[in-house]
C-alpha cells in the first residue's frame, strides 16, 4: 500500500512556475526567439520608446527591464533554460531559482498593455507607505508609495528580481493599506 501511495505521488506532474533569469547584455530578445523556438514558455516585457539616431528619429520596443526574462517552466527544465544560448543564470537566493508569483507578470503585462508610462528603477529601494489603487485600469493593484522627481507614483515591486518599476498614478486614487 505504501507503494502505490510513494507511486501516484511521483506520478504527479511538478506545476510550472515563472522564474527570472538573466541573459548576456542586448540578447533578450533573441533568447526569447531561442527559448520559443525550444517550446519553453517565455516572456520578455517591451516597451516601445523613442530613439533618435544622428539622420532620424524611430520608435523600437525596448526590453523594460535589461538583461532580464521570464520563464514559465518546472524545475526539471532548468537545464533546458540554462542551455539556451544567451542565459546566463537564473536569479537565486540562497542558490535557489525564486519563483515569481503569477500576479507579479500579469501586473507587468496590464501595466504595458495599458499603455502605461513605466520607468525601471534598480537597485535596493527603502521601504514606504502601502496603498492600493482604488479606481482605474489598475483597480487593486498594491505597491509602496514614493517620493520621485517631485511626482507622487506607484512603486511595484518585483522584489524577488531586485528591481521595480515606478508608474504615474493620480494621488486620489490610492488609499492605505
Amino acid at each position: 500500500m505504501n507503494n502505490q501511495t510513494n507511486t501516484s505521488r511521483s506520478a504527479r506532474p511538478a506545476i510550472a512556475h515563472w522564474y527570472a533569469c538573466y541573459t548576456k547584455p542586448r540578447a533578450e530578445k533573441a533568447v526569447y526567439q531561442r527559448l520559443q523556438d525550444g517550446g519553453i514558455e517565455a516572456y520578455l516585457p517591451l516597451q516601445r520608446t523613442r530613439k533618435k539616431w544622428s539622420d532620424r528619429m524611430k520608435w523600437v520596443d525596448e526590453p523594460l527591464l535589461k538583461s532580464y526574462i521570464f520563464v514559465k517552466v518546472v524545475p526539471a527544465d532548468f537545464i533546458r533554460v540554462l542551455q539556451t544560448t544567451g542565459i546566463v543564470r537564473f536569479i537565486t537566493f540562497e542558490s535557489k531559482a525564486v519563483p515569481i508569483p503569477e500576479s507579479q507578470i500579469n501586473a507587468i503585462r496590464l501595466l504595458l498593455e495599458q499603455g502605461m508610462e513605466l520607468e525601471v528603477v534598480e537597485g535596493r529601494i527603502e521601504p514606504g507607505q502601502m496603498v492600493e489603487v482604488q479606481a482605474g485600469p489598475m483597480i487593486g493593484l498594491r505597491g509602496e508609495l514614493i517620493e520621485y522627481r517631485g511626482n507622487k507614483r506607484v512603486l511595484v515591486r518585483l522584489g524577488e528580481i531586485g528591481q521595480g518599476l515606478i508608474v504615474s498614478i493620480n494621488p486620489e486614487y490610492l488609499l492605505k493599506v
